[in-house]
């Protein structure tokens, strides 16, 4: 499991840093960055996983979110992948913002061509894990997942999936129902066929309706001036999911915030206090 370190930074007294390797799951070179706390010279630390919405990379949280300061006070290791495989050669996959490279949705493709390479799923819940756990000082047994927009989507649907494994989750502006919003129509046949079957393992509400659950509470925050409220996101759903389900939630709504990294700044120290207060 060796990564190779393209750029490391002092940050807030830790170390922020950008690394890549050759994975498996989705056959190919993969980008990831890692910022290290002050506490890691002494103890292992809780280790945070943020999903990057459509169109992003590794860099997008790292140098947008000015979560640094905040992680290094907590003690918390905060990893940010990369939203897809890249350079995959397919034809057409780099032609929208909101398919292919860039918008991996977080799922483990089933149809071609994209099968072979479109694995995110697998790749952030079992392969990055222990890349990360056998190259930095990170408490597997205390994890966490966070993400924004279809990375609240990919945050949200694989704790749902994965209770055992993370601990805490939260979400900025999360797609809660891909299969009921134009985003997801678009995506999850190409990736997964016409079986909405397959779509409902990928959605949230559909996960909560089927009796997933999450120890604790799920915090969201989601900004009323954001362009995506209405068509895309769609946060009553999981409010009413949740509610019929009996899942606590706590969803916080922000007049005049849009969709931006600027609506994250402003909120990103209250996620990292409620993960790490989860994490210990």
């Amino acid at each position: 499991m060796s990564i190779e370190t393209v750029s490391e930074q002092r940050c807030f007294g830790g170390i922020q840093g950008t690394y890549r390797h050759t994975s498996t799951a989705t056959r190919g070179e993969m980008t990831f960055a890692v910022y290290q706390p002050p506490a890691v010279a002494e103890r292992a630390c809780p280790v945070l996983y943020y999903l990057a919405g459509l169109t992003c990379t590794p860099e997008t949280f790292t140098i947008k979110a000015g979560a640094q300061r905040v992680a290094a006070e907590l003690g918390l290791v905060l990893v940010a992948p990369d939203t897809s495989p890249r350079s995959t050669g397919i034809e057409g996959i780099t032609d929208a913002y909101d398919f292919g490279e860039g918008a991996g949705f977080y799922l483990d493709a089933t149809q071609a061509p994209y099968a072979e390479r479109f694995n995110m799923y697998s790749y952030i819940v079992d392969e990055l894990p222990g890349i990360v756990a056998a190259n930095f000082p990170v408490d597997t047994a205390r994890t966490g997942i966070f993400g924004h927009s279809m990375g609240g989507h990919g945050a949200l649907t694989i704790a749902l999936r994965n209770p055992q494994r993370y601990r805490s989750v939260s979400a900025f502006a999360p797609i809660v129902a891909p299969s009921q919003v134009p985003w997801g129509e678009k995506a999850l046949p190409k990736y997964l066929g016409e079986d909405r079957a397959a779509w409902a393992t990928y959605d949230t509400v559909s996960l909560i309706r089927e009796g997933r659950r999450v120890d604790g509470t799920i915090l969201v925050d989601q900004g009323e001036a954001d362009q995506f409220l209405a068509e895309q996101l769609r946060p009553e759903l999981l409010e009413d999911a949740c509610a019929e389900a009996g899942q606590p939630l706590e969803l916080r709504r922000h007049p005049g915030y849009d969709h931006s990294y600027w609506f994250i700044q402003t909120f990103v120290e209250d996620h990292l206090r409620h993960h790490a207060g989860v994490l210990g």
